[in-house]
């Protein structure tokens, strides 16, 4: 009977991991064009995130029970737990309806190279608030990730697929800025808690919010829209929000955060084919070496070398 090297036993985890974070990046590029296809009916924005994270928080109660059942007590603060929902809050609510905000204005293809920007804004954050030193390389990644972003965004001034298209851009960048900020604030935590767990607590925390928000607008006048506007907000609610999620967070067990970033980078290739297919957008030959740019700033910034 043949026994499996340790080597190749990691070697298949590695490959295991990396596969469950491209498909988890598959899964991220669906997210624009869901949200553009549910914008062809007469949907707000705060209704439209609303429905999703309503559809989804069934999955994230259920998975945080069987979590808690499974592991030893999540041993918190009270403080702890107030940071935990506002990093929650901030990075699934004010995250998300910025960047469902921005999507009003300009494509799905534009909205994801802009979206992109978001690991820069983590290295950044870092530097400037947790003293941490940017070196050479990653310097180069910032250069290159803006001059790509500078690349795709040019093209789209003029376009008539963009309806304002600075309006749209201001939306998506601060929304990477505000998840860029999410990020680094969630590292402790989830040393403490662990990713599934610290997830799970997290959008039920921004699904508070962003019903307490929805009640606010529109009194939870959810039951008016057109029946595909709930099948897209379900699908967003499974394909784009759960499901990568715990994808992501097994694949970072896996092969580690770093290696994680450089796949899941493939993300905006994803959504111009996808955008083109579904959505019939157009995507000017300038733009997409932009987004080759902007891949590689990702990549290098993700990329810290092999042992």
């Amino acid at each position: 009977m043949m026994v499996s090297s340790p080597t190749a036993f990691s070697r298949m985890r590695y490959w295991i991991g990396a596969l469950l974070v491209f498909l988890a990046a598959f899964c991220f590029a669906l997210k624009g064009v869901l949200i553009k296809l549910a914008y062809q009916y007469p949907i707000d924005t705060i209704s439209l995130l609303t429905l999703r994270v309503v559809f989804a928080l069934p999955f994230y109660v259920g998975i945080a029970l069987y979590l808690s059942r499974r592991l030893p007590p999540a041993r918190l603060s009270g403080k702890n737990w107030l940071v935990l929902a506002m990093l929650g809050i901030t990075g699934y609510y004010i995250a998300s309806f910025l960047n469902f905000l921005g999507l009003i204005y300009i494509t799905a293809s534009l909205e994801r190279i802009l979206l992109f920007v978001y690991p820069t804004f983590v290295l950044l954050v870092r530097a400037v608030f947790l003293g941490r030193r940017v070196n050479r390389l990653q310097i180069l990644a910032l250069f290159l990730t803006y001059a790509g972003i500078f690349l795709a965004f040019v093209p789209n001034i003029h376009s008539s697929q963009q309806k304002d298209i600075f309006l749209g851009a201001f939306w998506v960048i601060l929304s990477g800025l505000v998840y860029a900020v999410y990020l680094v604030g969630s590292d402790s935590m989830i040393a403490r808690i662990g990713a599934q767990r610290y997830t799970c607590y997290a959008m039920i925390a921004a699904t508070v919010v962003t019903v307490i928000h929805c009640a606010l607008v529109n009194g939870l006048d959810l039951f008016r829209f057109p029946a595909p506007v709930y099948q897209l907000a379900l699908l967003m609610a499974i394909l784009v929000t759960v499901i990568p999620t715990f994808l992501i967070a097994e694949g970072i067990k896996r092969i580690g955060s770093g290696n994680a970033s450089i796949v899941a980078s493939i993300g905006p290739i994803f959504t111009i084919v996808l955008a083109t297919t579904f959505l019939h957008e157009t995507i000017f030959l300038v733009q997409f070496l932009g987004t080759l740019l902007v891949l590689l700033g990702v990549f290098l910034i993700g990329w810290k070398g092999r042992k």
